[in-house]
């Protein structure tokens, strides 16, 4: 299964992110490529413990998301459209090459973590094995980078 702990899986993920463009035009979805490269910031940073979301969740949702869980890193492709987190969701213009080198950089920092037995608990969906969270972090890319085509 792919991981951004493995180092050739990050390679990919990186050369994918060096085709862009600022031009780069999503296949679905509604951000544009700059505001794509901001939110995919967003879960390497949860995971990285630099950002924080405080979010209070009743019993309904927590169960609801319980199922929804493993879908984040089993070894099928993540749908069109799915919702995110308010947090995540980016509608203000975006630097282009400050956002792509910003995602760079954080996915060379995540992906040099493999001794990290420890991570933060997702703010929605709890506790994650560090595999999983390597797992998570591939999908989450791979899904935006397909959304524009690379």
């Amino acid at each position: 299964m792919n991981t951004l702990f493995n180092p050739e899986n990050t390679k990919t993920i990186l050369l994918r992110l060096d085709n862009l463009t600022e031009t780069s035009e999503a296949k679905w979805g509604k951000m544009n490529v700059g505001q794509m490269l901001k939110h995919c910031q967003g879960p390497l940073n949860i995971a990285l413990g630099n950002q924080v979301l405080v979010t209070k969740l009743n019993f309904f949702q927590k169960t609801l998301l319980s199922f929804y869980k493993p879908v984040l890193y089993n070894n099928k492709p993540w749908k069109r459209n799915l919702p995110t987190a308010k947090e995540f969701k980016i509608t203000t213009p975006q630097l282009f090459l400050e956002e792509k080198e910003n995602l760079k950089l954080l996915i060379e920092t995540f992906s040099k973590k493999t001794v990290v037995k420890t991570w933060p608990n997702h703010p929605l969906f709890g506790y994650f094995t560090p595999e999983q969270w390597g797992q998570m972090q591939y999908k989450h890319l791979d899904h935006h980078l397909s959304q524009f085509n690379v």
